[in-house]
């Protein structure tokens, strides 16, 4: 009888353990966060100015609020993008998330909100918010990053000097 109870409790522990592995919508991270390599050759067309020659990174967090579903009741986001090897006084004037793949150009969908900023020795970092982004875009994000791309616009290329593909790192 003692082995019988003794087995009964150590599956009763290990469905307790799987039970705890598992993934649920209360557990999914509140503050997901993209990166996206930005680069000039990943405009369409690509750039082939003297704005061709730089590069950078943008972080993008998404500060989300979940039903007990999992679905997004409301977010906000920020955008920090760092950017090194652009020509001095290049001024960057737009940042978007766009619905596209990668060689495709796509509607914006979230836009930065940006202030024009110029790149004095032609590299620096942009801290850029949307406070108010559309929660069903939000959500399908969270589930297809990769069909989005983030992208920054300059007055030199107005539709865009630098993009990147997202990709979810949390």
């Amino acid at each position: 009888m003692k082995r019988v109870s003794l087995i009964a409790i150590g599956f009763a522990l290990a469905a307790t353990a799987c039970g705890s592995s598992s993934t649920s919508p209360s557990t999914t991270p509140t503050k997901p966060t993209f990166t996206a390599t930005l680069l000039p050759a990943n405009e369409v067309p690509p750039i082939a100015n003297a704005e061709s020659s730089g590069s950078g990174t943008a972080t993008i967090t998404m500060d989300v609020t979940k039903d007990a579903a999992g679905n997004v009741t409301a977010a906000s986001v920020t955008f920090v993008a760092n950017l090194t090897g652009f020509p001095a006084g290049t001024t960057v004037t737009l940042g978007h998330i766009h619905k596209a793949p990668s060689g495709v150009s796509g509607g914006v969908v979230i836009s930065a909100n940006v202030t024009s900023t110029a790149l004095a020795s032609g590299s620096g970092s942009l801290v850029l918010t949307n406070s108010a982004p559309d929660v069903a875009v939000v959500q399908d994000i969270l589930n297809n990053p990769g069909s989005y791309y983030f992208n920054l616009h300059s007055t030199l290329n107005p539709n865009g000097f630098a993009r990147g593909q997202l990709s979810r790192v949390q």
